[in-house]
């Protein structure tokens, strides 16, 4: 019985992403054609485009793609950025690196339930023995690798570097470094090089191009955008299956673990109701992009560098560039909110969203401050109790507020998250970043 079920189960999954991959367009593998489709008969608002342009100009921006059904909607360059331009992808390579594991796994060149130790050897972490033994690649994909990731250099794989803090699968912390040490498994499983490794999974199929340097991915915008594209077709190029393991798929793009439910494996998840965040161990309320649909999951690196994919729609989006001012994480941003919101005005309401906060008109001035805000959108009348959390989760001021202001002169220079306080609850204000100068 099991086993008629789990061959059910596989048809099943392998059914919806051959069902999903047969309605996508998919460009030639060489050469720079690649069909578009208009946003008029989308039903998009055209006039919107512009105003988003002007937005990702002021951002920064280098490069930003918009794919439908796997046709060009939006592409644009600013500045000397062109086509031919390459650029780095950032944590953003990450996920590029969970799909690679997913083929490796499917090739038989290991399980990702393996201890990593039976590929870097005995002694790769300063833990005890029985604590580097339980520690395996899924892990490491999961960011649960249970290691102290406030070490100096978050990027250094040296065993020294590498400390326990907790059982393996017991903390959820991003860190680089265990990140790192995947490429390490993938090339002493494979016996080659991780671009060689990357170019004869992906390159020859489906037309990816790029190079792996020191663990950075760098590529021209539309590779990016082609691996967009081959992800949201669950791992299929055209009539070409690069990924056949469709329940390795499914982990890839859903929770891993239960601390961090916004996270996959190396990737990132929208609409799980709750999420962390990096180099913090507090646990946020609401989605990780309210204005974004909820099927919506995406590869985020530093600066700003994202792939968008939205299943429910057949939608990628792609943005390569410099930081966007916006308050930074190493991945995820206040940018991500704010792009979607000009996104939503360019599809004119034909894409559904998931649920946003009330807390919209609630704005603290001026910010950054000296620790004194001023509050706009608070009602004098009710009773507000205001919190701040640090970046490490630290519940470092709260306050009633009962005149619209707030004084907290004693917070040390920094960024911190605003919430409403109610009962045990605390409730994420959208405007939710505070500067402390």
């Amino acid at each position: 019985m099991k086993l008629k079920i789990l061959v059910a189960s596989l048809l099943f999954f392998l059914s919806a992403g051959y069902v999903n991959a047969q309605s996508l367009y998919f460009p030639p593998v060489t050469g720079t054609s690649w069909d578009t489709i208009s946003p008029v008969s989308l039903g998009w608002c055209p006039d919107k485009i512009d105003t988003l342009n002007q937005y990702l100009q002021d951002k920064n921006t280098k490069s930003f793609i918009v794919l439908k059904d796997g046709k060009i909607v939006i592409e644009s360059y600013f500045g000397t950025f062109t086509q031919d331009s390459i650029w780095y992808w950032a944590s953003a390579g990450k996920s590029l690196t969970a799909f690679l594991a997913g083929v490796a796994q499917e090739q038989g060149l290991f399980n990702i339930n393996d201890t990593v130790a039976n590929y870097l050897g005995p002694g790769w972490t300063s833990c005890a023995p029985a604590d580097e033994q339980k520690i395996t690649i899924r892990n490491q994909l999961s960011m649960t690798t249970g290691f102290n990731d406030s070490v100096p250099d978050p990027d250094c794989t040296d065993d020294t570097c590498l400390v326990c803090v907790a059982p393996a699968g017991s903390r959820w912390a991003y860190h680089n470094a265990p990140y790192h040490l995947v490429h390490d498994v993938l090339e002493t499983s494979s016996g080659t090089s991780l671009n060689l490794y990357t170019f004869g999974t992906l390159g020859i199929q489906t037309g990816i191009t790029g190079a792996w340097i020191d663990h950075i991915f760098y590529s021209k915008t539309r590779a990016m955008a082609r691996f967009g594209l081959l992800t949201l077709a669950h791992g299929i190029w055209n009539n070409d299956t690069i990924l056949h393991d469709q329940n390795y798929y499914q982990q890839m793009i859903n929770s891993s673990q239960s601390i961090n439910p916004s996270y996959g494996y190396l990737w990132w998840l929208n609409g799980k109701g709750s999420f962390m965040v990096p180099q913090s161990q507090f646990l946020f309320p609401g989605d990780l992009v309210p204005n974004a649909p909820a099927d919506m999951f995406a590869a985020l690196g530093k600066n700003d560098q994202k792939i968008y994919i939205v299943p429910s729609q057949n939608l990628v989006v792609v943005r390569m560039g410099d930081n966007s001012g916006n308050f930074p994480f190493l991945a995820i941003s206040s940018f991500d909110n704010e792009l979607w919101a000009k996104l939503n005005d360019v599809f004119c309401g034909t894409l559904s969203i998931g649920e946003t906060e009330n807390d919209n008109d609630i704005n603290f001035y001026p910010n950054p401050s000296d620790g004194n805000f001023s509050i706009a959108g608070i009602n004098p009348e009710i009773e507000t109790i205001i919190v701040l959390v640090d970046q490490l989760g630290r519940r470092v001021f709260s306050s009633r507020i009962g005149n619209e202001s707030i004084s907290a002169p004693q917070l040390n220079s920094g960024i911190y998250s605003a919430f409403i306080e109610e009962g045990n609850y605390l409730k994420p204000i959208r405007n939710k970043v505070v500067i402390v100068k």
